[in-house]
């Protein structure tokens, strides 16, 4: 679910301090659209949405939901948005979310 190679990669390259706040960032931004996402989001967005949030977690080491939302944003491209199922994004991306935060804690405790 989470490529911790990934983490450890862009931990190593932005520094310690400014990694707790890229991640920040990155869930206040990826919590943002995955609300909108939540609400019934026009089908004339769901691309932009889709391609941000892999662009996002691609960076974190989502990978699981980088991969979902790849699928997601090929199928919005092609018009086939009834096979794109939004709830199952916004599933991995809480599980996702929680994953990251276990493996940070346990990291942080190691």
């Amino acid at each position: 679910m989470i490529d911790w190679g990934r983490v450890r990669e862009l931990r190593d390259e932005i520094g310690t301090e400014d990694f707790a706040e890229v991640v920040q960032l990155f869930l206040e931004e990826t919590d943002e659209v995955a609300e909108k996402i939540r609400s019934a989001m026009p089908e004339r967005d769901i691309e932009s949405a889709l391609h941000f949030l892999k662009g996002s977690a691609l960076n974190l080491g989502f990978r699981e939901l980088a991969s979902m939302c790849q699928v997601g944003e090929k199928s919005a491209a092609m018009g086939q948005f009834e096979t794109i199922d939004l709830n199952q994004v916004i599933a991995i991306y809480e599980k996702s979310k929680s994953a990251f935060d276990i493996g940070q804690k346990a990291e942080s405790a190691a």
